[in-house]
Parts: C-alpha cells; sequence; structure tokens
C-alpha cells in the first residue's frame, strides 16, 4: 500500500471556498489502475491558517507514480493556479510505503 498527502495551509477566511473546490472538482482517481481511496482532511487552524490534507491510497508506489505520469493527472492539475490566493504557500508532499499492516 502506498499514501500520497499533500498538506495545505489555508488562508483564514477561505476555508469553505477550498473545500468547495474539492467538492466539486471533477475527479477521474477511481478510473486509474491501483487506485483505491480519497479523502480530504481538515486539521487544526493555526496562526497561518487552517491545515488540510488530500489523501489518497493506492495499491502501490507504482500505481501512483503511474498516474502522476498519466492525462488524467495532468487534467486534475490543469487549473491549480487558479486558487492560488486561497492557500498560505505550496502544498507539501508526502508519500508512505506501507511496512505494518493488518
Amino acid at each position: 500500500m502506498f499514501v500520497a498527502m499533500n498538506r495545505f495551509t489555508i488562508v483564514p477566511g477561505c476555508e469553505a471556498e477550498f473545500e468547495d473546490v474539492w467538492r466539486n472538482r471533477k475527479s477521474t482517481l477511481h478510473e486509474m489502475e491501483g487506485f483505491v481511496s480519497f479523502h480530504l482532511l481538515k486539521g487544526p487552524d493555526t496562526e497561518d491558517g487552517a491545515l488540510y490534507a488530500s489523501h489518497t491510497i493506492w495499491k502501490d508506489r507504482g500505481s501512483f507514480e503511474a498516474w502522476t505520469q498519466s492525462d488524467n493527472f495532468r487534467q486534475a492539475h490543469a487549473n491549480a493556479g487558479n486558487n492560488k490566493k486561497l492557500y498560505v504557500g505550496p502544498p507539501k508532499f508526502e508519500g508512505f510505503e506501507s511496512v505494518v499492516g493488518d
């Protein structure tokens, strides 16, 4: 299993708009080989803004990497720059491979 996370800090007061972007997006993740699930997680509010993480689970790292090279990935991120005003800095990627699990 591979977990891919992007952490976002969102400008205070822009949380609802950020969540709407994710709710209304056209996702094709389910079309990708090895995709398991997606969640957008909301964390605590900080001095800088609200913390969020997009969280996808993949069968393995190779499936995730294939997605990052796909047309689906390019289409999903084509308009990402339109929402820069919502972010405090760029997203931070974190990838994790399962070493122990049930």
